[in-house]
C-alpha cells in the first residue's frame, strides 16, 4: 500500500527556507511515507495527501451521486464525478485528469486534488476540513464554507476562489492560469506568492493578514 505527503504549499516551503523552524531539504521518510514541511506564518503544519490508498469504505465516482452517504470518495483517474447533495464522512480524493463537480455537499473531512482537470465545489457546499488542489488545472471554489484552508498550488488553468467562508487561510503560490480572489471572509491569512500573472480580485474581509501578491486583496 502507497502512502505519501505533499506540503500544503511548495511556494510556502520555498519561501520559508532558512527560518528558524523549517529547513526547505529534503523530505523525511516514516516508515514508507514521505513527508514534506511547510509553514503559515509561524507555525509548521503537516498535510497528508494519499492518492493510492485502496481503501474497504470508499465509494468511486465516475458519474453522478445524490443525496446519499458515502465513506471515502475517489474520483478515478479520468473519470467526471457530479455530486449534489451528497455527504461525505470521510475525505474526497481527485485523481489526475479528472473532473470534480460538488454542489451542496456535506464533506466532513478534505477535499484532494492533485494533476485534476477540474474542480468546483459550489454554493451550499460544506467542508470540515480542508481544501488542496495542485498541480492541476482549472478550480472554482463559490459560496462554501470551510472550516480550514484553502489552497491554490501550481495550477495551470483558470482558479476563483469567491463568496467562500474559511476557518483558516487561503493560499495560492505558483499558479499560471490566473487567479481571482474575490469576497471571501477569512479568519487566517491571505497568502499569495510566484503566481503569473499577479492574482486579481478584491473585497476580501480577512482577519489576519494580506501577504505579498495578495496584499491589495
Amino acid at each position: 500500500m502507497r502512502r505519501f505527503a505533499v506540503a500544503r504549499a511548495r511556494g510556502l516551503r520555498r519561501a520559508c527556507r532558512g527560518s528558524s523552524q523549517l529547513s526547505g531539504k529534503t523530505p523525511a521518510v516514516n516508515g514508507g511515507i514521505r513527508l514534506f514541511a511547510q509553514s503559515s506564518s509561524a507555525q509548521a503544519r503537516w498535510v497528508i495527501i494519499s492518492p493510492g490508498q485502496a481503501l474497504a469504505d470508499e465509494t468511486k465516482c465516475r458519474r453522478t451521486i445524490g443525496s446519499r452517504t458515502v465513506d471515502n470518495l475517489r474520483v478515478p483517474s479520468g473519470a467526471k464525478c457530479v455530486l449534489t447533495g451528497t455527504r461525505v464522512k470521510g475525505t474526497i480524493y481527485v485523481g489526475a485528469r479528472s473532473v470534480l463537480k460538488a454542489k451542496g455537499v456535506r464533506v466532513v473531512g478534505n477535499i484532494q486534488a492533485e494533476n485534476s482537470r477540474k474542480v468546483a465545489v459550489r454554493r451550499g457546499s460544506r467542508v470540515g476540513g480542508s481544501i488542496q488542489i495542485v498541480q492541476g488545472k482549472a478550480a472554482r471554489i463559490k459560496g462554501t464554507r470551510v472550516k480550514a484552508d484553502i489552497l491554490f498550488d501550481d495550477q495551470n488553468g483558470r482558479v476563483l476562489a469567491k463568496g467562500n467562508r474559511l476557518g483558516g487561510n487561503l493560499q495560492a503560490f505558483q499558479n499560471t492560469g490566473g487567479v481571482k480572489i474575490a469576497l471571501n471572509r477569512i479568519d487566517g491569512n491571505l497568502q499569495c506568492k510566484e503566481n503569473r500573472p499577479t492574482p486579481v480580485g478584491g473585497n476580501n474581509n480577512v482577519q489576519g493578514s494580506k501577504e505579498d501578491q495578495c496584499s491589495r486583496l
